[in-house]
């Protein structure tokens, strides 16, 4: 992966971090939050959603909306579990 592939691969991250939490929470989780989130929701949405028989596409528009699906999932799950602890 050059520098280029990279910065695209940080700011899917940092985007689609930075809709999970607007829509979870209502704001962001700062820069490094941000991407972290979105990049393990990528993760996460690409292990469930083909799972489930849904294809969202390809693309960047694709990418960023992937990794927000799982970021949204992701920070959904957290939710209920610091609400039981």
């Amino acid at each position: 992966m050059g520098i280029g592939g990279l910065l695209v691969f940080l700011l899917v991250g940092a985007l689609a971090g930075w809709l999970a939490g607007l829509i979870m929470k209502g704001n962001g989780f700062g820069l490094f939050g941000n991407i972290i989130v979105g990049i393990v929701g990528a993760f996460v949405a690409g292990l469930i959603l083909p799972a489930v028989g849904i294809s969202i596409g390809g693309g960047l528009i694709g990418s960023i909306i992937n990794a927000t699906v799982g970021a949204v999932i992701l920070l959904f799950v957290i939710g209920l579990v610091k609400g039981r602890g």
